[in-house]
């Protein structure tokens, strides 16, 4: 099948190809094969965004939140239509199955939506006054242009969380998608522009990361930055706003801990958390990469959990029997093969997979692994792919401790029929969201962030959107 998307960059309400630009090439990750090139923006294009994104703002935050809304939620409806399409887009540069990728495109309707009608509700507040004459407000105004960078591994949810929040909240926006899943993005800015977004208030911009951020955040015209990625780029990206005091929301790597309790149905947990683990064949920061299983269940857990593995059918995602897409790319296999072979050396023990997989495109077989010390790399280390390492725990206090050994804390799950255990899980593990019993972390209108080195700030939900508004404090006497 073809990949139809044209990619450009959106600059000041104008659609800017190739002509006298440098290009990339953008691939299938499940066949390797250019699928397109990408246009790299210039420092003139940059400039031309920057200034665009000023001009932007000053339009978009005098419209009224019902008329922001109704432009979002034109765009919802138009996104619908092209919904089929911009699905098959996300598959052929990133790889996930189709089901996935439509699934995300519903999330990006869902977050507009959301966004859309919570922009209506920035409320301020009434202070009483210790002065009878005096009156006391607080109210919610948006910060500013915002620079946002977003990962590969949601191409239209990681986009959609930063541009739904900032139109809502009143901001202009410069976004720089990845390079790897460029198509995805331009078409949901496709989507906003032909809903009758006013020029500036959208740019999309791509070029080298480091370039684009510095040459963006050295600039006083961002207030904000938002960027999801990986630990280092974050604080790389928190270096350089430092020198013009920009605002950081930062949604950084994760290493989920994944708590299985004695008490627990294996199977229904298996049902559960297995497939969880495999969705876009684990390129997830929230995916569950550390299991915690204890001691009375830890043999049936690896049963059943090699068995569920064994099951999963890797292939091209347009395929409709496919169950597991390939990584993104070559790094990403050889990643794989550094954890494996790290394991081994430790002599960890393969229960199954631990090979590449065909001879065409970025495949890695899930994999099972047990008898690790606690010291191996991928326990240590963010995996980011099909690899699910399955280790013993004695008490809860035993399960804590392992949990929380490292310095990022993004997501967590605890599986447990007891409420006690329940609560002594969720009140000491030390990360930024916990889910018990099932595995729906993140929804429009819940906040979605982590602690420690997996960042500050938070997206979704009023939190999201608070991280674009400022409060400004307005006290006044009628009269002199």
């Amino acid at each position: 099948m073809n990949y139809n998307q044209k990619l450009q960059l959106l600059i000041d309400g104008k659609w800017v190809g190739s002509s006298n630009r440098e290009t990339i090439p953008v691939f299938n990750p499940a066949t390797e094969e250019v699928i397109s090139h990408l246009p790299i923006a210039n420092e003139s294009d940059l400039s031309n965004a920057l200034n665009s994104s000023k001009k932007g703002f000053e339009i978009w935050k005098k419209w009224s939140p019902l008329r922001r809304q109704a432009l979002m939620l034109k765009t919802v409806e138009i996104i619908k239509r092209r919904s089929d399409e911009i699905a098959k887009t996300l598959t052929m540069e990133m790889g996930k199955t189709f089901r996935e990728s439509k699934q995300e495109i519903n999330q990006v309707i869902e977050t507009i939506t959301w966004c859309a009608e919570e922009g209506k509700r920035t409320y301020g507040r009434i202070i009483p006054s210790r002065d009878g004459l005096a009156r006391q407000m607080v109210i919610k105004e948006p910060i500013g242009p915002v620079a946002a960078f977003v990962a590969w591994n949601f191409p239209g949810g990681n986009v959609i969380r930063k541009v739904a929040s900032t139109l809502a909240a009143g901001c202009s926006i410069i976004i720089k998608p990845s390079e790897e899943t460029p198509g995805t993005g331009v078409a949901i800015g496709e989507c906003f522009m032909e809903a009758g977004l006013p020029p500036g208030v959208l740019n999309i911009v791509f070029g080298v990361p480091d370039n684009i951020s510095k040459f963006l955040l050295k600039s006083s015209i961002p207030k904000a930055v938002t960027f999801t990625g990986s630990v280092e780029v974050g604080k790389h990206l928190q270096s350089l706003s430092s020198q013009t005091l920009k605002k950081c929301t930062l949604e950084l790597g994760g290493h989920a801990p994944v708590i299985i309790c004695n008490d627990v149905d294996i199977a229904k947990v298996l049902n559960k958390i297995a497939y969880w683990k495999f969705r876009n064949s684990g390129q997830v920061c929230i995916s569950p990469s550390r299991f915690f299983v204890q001691e009375a269940v830890y043999k049936e857990f690896i049963r059943g959990f090699v068995d569920i593995t064994k099951q999963i059918k890797l292939g091209n995602g347009l395929e409709d029997s496919t169950d597991m897409g390939p990584l993104i790319f070559g790094r990403q296999v050889e990643k794989m093969e550094y954890f494996v072979e790290n394991a081994k050396s430790l002599g960890g023990k393969i229960n199954c997979g631990g090979q590449r997989f065909g001879t065409k495109g970025y495949f890695y077989e899930p994999t099972v692994l047990t008898d690790l010390p606690m010291h191996a790399k991928m326990l240590n280390e963010e995996i980011f792919g099909p690899l699910v390492p399955i280790i013993p725990f004695k008490s809860l206090e035993d399960a804590i401790e392992k949990s929380n050994s490292l310095s990022v804390g993004l997501a967590s799950y605890i599986f447990t029929e007891d409420q006690k255990s329940s609560h002594f899980l969720s009140n000491n593990l030390e990360v930024g969201i916990v889910c018990v019993n099932h595995t729906i972390v993140s929804v429009p209108e819940t906040p979605f962030g982590g602690v420690g080195e997996s960042g500050y700030g938070k997206e979704n939900g009023i939190e999201g959107l608070e991280s674009f508004l400022t409060s400004k404090y307005i006290t006044e006497i009628s009269h002199l």
